[in-house]
């Protein structure tokens, strides 16, 4: 899962990013509502966290433009704790969520989970194709009820299909989503993943639709 930060603290932005991709996402980030707004508008991201109090174009007219472009990637506001205004605000400009500062990073992540899952359909932290079961919360994957050894790529593949199962995904599609803006992306890296966790997962797990990506069944 691809995620992006607009965040014009510095250290808090840093803070947020290697939490984020310590749990294993893919994480830009931005540190002014401009920058913030171009990524978002320009990029498939599956989620954002963004401050309302951002330099050269304020958060909820960030969040406001994006919706109004049609841009409905699920949004995690960040506000003031005393300004339940700003949270008022935030919802009605299409926010799905939103943290009050100062926070708990567990608390980002587990809003951040639930946001992302929601959006791809699923209501709970468990998602299940057969019989291969992923975590989200814990990062775990078993088949069978036997715990499997994936690298973080493995991983972060695995769960954007499982997401989305039942649904054809491309190449380009999973490169876009799986790294972030900065890595050096290559459509055939994602086939050199895809076999490797076909020799660990059941043999029709992961379907090649020709011409089109792949899919795991909605089983």
């Amino acid at each position: 899962m691809r995620i992006l930060v607009v965040e014009d603290d510095t250290n808090l932005n840093r803070q947020i990013k290697d939490a984020l991709s310590e749990a294993g996402y893919a994480v830009d980030v931005a540190f002014d509502g401009e920058e913030g707004h171009f990524l978002g508008d320009t990029e498939p991201y599956d989620a954002v966290v963004l401050d309302i109090g951002l330099p050269q174009m304020d958060g909820l007219s960030v969040l406001e433009e994006w919706r109004r472009a049609g841009r409905t990637m699920p949004v995690l506001l960040l506000t003031a704790r005393d300004r339940w205004s700003d949270k008022v605000q935030g919802i009605d400009a299409g926010a799905d969520d939103y943290v009050a500062k100062p926070f708990h990073m567990e608390e980002v992540l587990a809003r951040l989970r639930a946001l992302v899952r929601r959006a791809a359909g699923h209501a709970s932290n468990e998602i299940v194709a057969g019989s291969v079961r992923l975590d989200v919360k814990a990062g775990r994957v078993t088949v069978d009820g036997q715990a499997i050894k994936l690298t973080s790529h493995e991983l972060r593949l695995l769960s954007y299909l499982m997401h989305h199962k039942g649904k054809v995904i491309s190449r380009t599609e999973l490169t876009e989503h799986l790294y972030d803006q900065d890595f050096d992306r290559d459509s055939n890296t994602i086939e050199v993943f895809v076999g490797r966790l076909r020799k660990k997962l059941p043999d029709d797990c992961i379907q090649t639709v020709r011409g089109l990506g792949y899919q795991i069944a909605d089983a």
